[in-house]
């Protein structure tokens, strides 16, 4: 896991159009630029300067030895005063479900959120039958905390989702 950088555009194009049908169930409408590597260097463009702005930290997964993208994790809606608080994404290749790269990375990026940037809490939603992911999360110390009726729109219509949050810490505010 590292720092999204410029040049993973073309990589992440080829991993997401190879696992485009079977992520359409759980990702929202995506335009056919989304899957090109222009559609992508926009995309990392966009992280990068919402990164800068401390409002979002995307991370890629890669292969060990080939550095090819494997996946992406991201803490997006960073708040800070006395919320403390982000959003967690993530997706994983396919081929490299099972293995325990989406918990490693969800643990990393909880530990990135409480020492480097003083986070209380991390936050994720699922679909409700997104059983994998809510494994994921449960391995990582995330509890289910509510249900969110029509939460977002995913493969065409407003799904349910599932809540979930790790608390951090309960050391006041930096």
């Amino acid at each position: 896991m590292r720092g999204v950088e410029a040049g993973d555009a073309a990589g992440l194009a080829d991993t997401l159009t190879r696992n485009r049908a079977y992520m359409a169930p759980f990702e929202p409408w995506r335009s056919e630029v989304f899957y090109t590597e222009a559609g992508q260097a926009a995309r990392i463009d966009a992280l990068l300067a919402e990164r800068d702005g401390g409002r979002v930290a995307p991370y890629v997964l890669v292969e060990t030895g080939s550095g090819a993208p494997v996946g992406m994790i991201n803490l997006g809606s960073i708040a800070l005063g006395p919320f403390r608080s982000g959003g967690l994404g993530y997706w994983v290749d396919r081929a490299w479900h099972g293995r325990g790269l989406a918990t490693a990375a969800v643990e990393e990026v909880c530990r990135i959120a409480r020492d480097e940037i003083g986070l209380h809490r991390v936050e994720a939603g699922t679909l409700v039958d997104n059983t994998a992911s809510q494994r994921v999360l449960a391995k990582a110390g995330f509890e289910q905390y509510g249900l969110a009726p029509r939460y977002l729109h995913i493969n065409g219509a407003w799904r349910d989702h599932r809540l979930f949050q790790r608390l951090l810490h309960d050391d006041p505010p930096l």
